[in-house]
């Protein structure tokens, strides 16, 4: 379970500050696979790393029960200045996993080759991807959250990503963004519509989409 009370979250955008969530109570139920609609801007990526815990709200607060991962999109949680390698180790001692177990698996799945031995700021935005969802699927989280990306590389990679990751979907929940829906559709049944500050919980997907599309028409 993840459960908001009394969360808020305000951005600086343009000078002006915005609620990207305002004041909300707001439970995601165990053992739902969500999707997370908005408008461009209405702060989605923010709410999924306040629900990771890489960015703090302003007040209220955010219980969190069982392994959450951080977005599955994001790569900024790497230190530019050490190797994959080192990233890696430096995870696992923060989630408490085995270091070498980790670092084998993520050596075989990122296919990174001798840039895994490299500071991560030499790698390219696809390397990085690579080198984030390697972790991401190294480490079993109760909840994953995925920020527009499930898979990246080549064809093989991608198949192999996307093999791996609904292995770990069966035993594990997913938080989505994306502005897909057949991506959405994919892998979520419910939906969480978030509008002008506020989370609305649709226990039909579709019916979560049809509500974006009419706020985005509105």
């Amino acid at each position: 379970m993840i459960k908001l009370e009394r969360a808020t979250k305000h951005v600086k955008l343009k000078g002006l500050s915005k609620p990207i969530i305002d004041d909300v109570s707001f439970v995601i139920p165990r053992g739902k696979s969500v999707g997370l609609l908005g408008r461009n801007g209405a702060g989605k990526s923010t709410l999924l790393q306040l629900i990771a815990g890489t960015q703090n709200l302003d007040s209220g607060r955010i219980i969190r029960q069982g392994k959450i991962s951080w977005p599955l999109g994001f790569q900024g949680s790497f230190q530019g200045a050490l190797s994959g390698e080192q990233n890696v180790r430096f995870v696992a001692r923060i989630y408490g996993v085995e270091s070498e177990e980790l670092v084998a698996y993520v050596a075989d799945f990122a296919e990174l080759g001798p840039f895994f031995h490299a500071p991560v700021q030499t790698y390219s935005s696809g390397m990085k991807a690579r080198l984030a969802f390697g972790v991401s699927m190294g480490i079993k989280f109760d909840y994953y959250l995925v920020d527009e990306i499930t898979a990246v590389g080549d064809t093989n990679f991608k198949r192999k990503s996307q093999t791996v990751f609904r292995e770990r979907l069966a035993n594990s929940d997913v938080i989505m963004v994306s502005h897909s829906g057949g991506t959405l559709r994919e892998y979520c049944t419910s939906g969480i519509v978030l509008e002008k500050g506020k989370l609305t919980y649709y226990s039909e997907l579709s019916d979560a989409i049809s509500i974006h599309e009419q706020n985005m028409r509105g």
